[in-house]
């Protein structure tokens, strides 16, 4: 007997957030991942959903595919892009996030570097925690090929991602540090901020000016911010900037707006000794949009 269409979609819905949660993973982008999620629906309203013996597994399997298939079409378009390519920040809730390493700047950046099957095979498999068998009909190839791409991703990931990182009030008290020190021009207190060797990367995509490669070492970098609080930054002038600190992709992070505009965020990796080793800053305002509307997302991890 086929369920009542009301019945199909409380289904869907109830899984809706499982999915956002898995394309945004795989994809690095908030814009993608609705588009998925909503590509998705479609094909969830037209199915045969009286066959469907597990709509969790089904679901999952038509997100990621549709996931794969948007980030082959978009390689063209990464390998072109104007500066530094950095994923889509996303504001979140810090009591909803149960892995927030899996939605850190960081961990998407090490993500991009995977082909779109490790990636989504990493996802579904560390994060989500499918097994090989499901993940293989999933992606459409056998389970031993999964296994051998779980564990290739795997040990790419590892090999890639940051390895100490501080503890969340530690991260928090950087984070408030750099907001004050950025803001006020102080650059003595950047340079005790910043470790030796870290690296700011800006994402503008060409549509405003940033770095269009990585600035390295801590006295570039904290000139770099001292400069901007002094001079007029995407044409807004330093006492019409407003920063605040937020949640961002399940760390402590600093949104800066003006000119009734979201103007740029900054993410942070923080070792265990407090200093901050890498700042991801998304200025593209076609990145920014997510951040704009305010909406706070919950990443699931089942």
């Amino acid at each position: 007997m086929t369920r009542p269409p009301d019945a199909d979609e409380q289904v869907f819905h109830s899984h809706r957030n499982l999915l956002f949660s898995v394309a945004y993973r795989i994809l690095g982008s908030a814009a993608d991942a609705e588009d998925a999620v909503q590509d998705a629906w479609i094909r969830w309203s037209s199915a045969d959903r009286s066959q469907v013996a597990d709509p969790k597994a089904y679901l999952a399997r038509i997100v990621s595919n549709l996931a794969m298939q948007h980030l082959r079409s978009a390689r063209h378009h990464r390998e072109t892009y104007v500066g530094p390519w950095l994923p889509e920040p996303v504001l979140t809730d810090a009591d909803a996030v149960t892995d927030a390493e899996s939605v850190s700047m960081a961990m998407l950046v090490v993500l991009e570097t995977l082909s779109p099957l490790e990636r989504a095979v990493f996802v579904l498999r560390e994060v989500f925690d499918f097994s090989h068998a499901e993940i293989a009909v999933a992606v459409e190839r056998s389970e031993a090929a999964v296994r051998q791409t779980a564990r290739r991703a795997r040990e790419h990931v590892r090999d890639q991602r940051p390895r100490f990182t501080a503890d969340r009030s530690q991260q928090r008290g950087v984070t408030e540090r750099f907001l004050a020190a950025s803001t006020g021009g102080d650059i003595n207190t950047l340079l005790e901020l910043l470790s030796p060797d870290v690296t700011l990367w800006t994402d503008g995509g060409g549509k405003v000016r940033q770095a269009l490669r990585p600035i390295r070492g801590a006295e570039k970098v904290a000139a770099w911010f001292a400069a901007i609080s002094t001079v007029p930054y995407q044409g807004v002038a330093p006492h019409d900037m407003h920063a605040a600190l937020v949640e961002i992709n399940g760390a402590p992070g600093l949104v800066f707006s003006g000119a009734g505009r979201v103007v740029a965020t900054l993410s942070f990796d923080v070792d265990a000794g407090g200093r901050i080793t890498t700042i991801h800053n998304v200025a593209n305002p076609d990145k920014l949009r997510a951040v704009a509307d305010g909406a706070t997302h919950h990443l699931a991890t089942r």
